[in-house]
């Protein structure tokens, strides 16, 4: 394998990892954003030249599982949002009960009040 040949598919190593040295972190793998990292020029892996072909199937492979492993993020994320949202419905609804049992408590205060004649402590004092 010539020297070009070998800093291209460094380069991909690179890219594949997550820690590329002249591209931002998170680009996306495409031909051109292996040939700006390996430190050439846009456009310079051409599928008309026949060194590169083992290049642009390793390429096109490691494009391919980085849309996977996006998809895989993008479903974890959907279900977390799901849960979240399912679990502020279960916490309004908790909420809702309690408040629904204080009133009910403070209605069954106000009528011990009324049969007794006695003063019952509110659950609140007014201001």
């Amino acid at each position: 394998m010539t020297q070009p040949l070998a800093d291209y598919f460094e380069a991909l190593d690179r890219l594949k990892l997550g820690r590329p040295i002249n591209v931002p972190k998170g680009t996306k793998i495409t031909k051109d954003a292996v040939s700006l990292e390996a430190g050439r020029g846009k456009g310079s892996i051409k599928k008309s030249r026949s060194i590169f072909s083992d290049l642009i199937r390793a390429i096109d492979s490691a494009a391919e599982e980085q849309s996977k492993g996006t998809c895989l993020h993008k479903e974890k994320l959907d279900k977390a949002k799901l849960s979240a949202n399912q679990y502020r419905v279960e916490l309004e609804a908790a909420l809702a009960r309690e408040v629904s049992l204080l009133y009910e408590l403070y209605e069954v205060k106000k009528q011990l009040a009324q049969f007794t004649g006695s003063n019952v402590i509110p659950l609140r004092p007014k201001l």
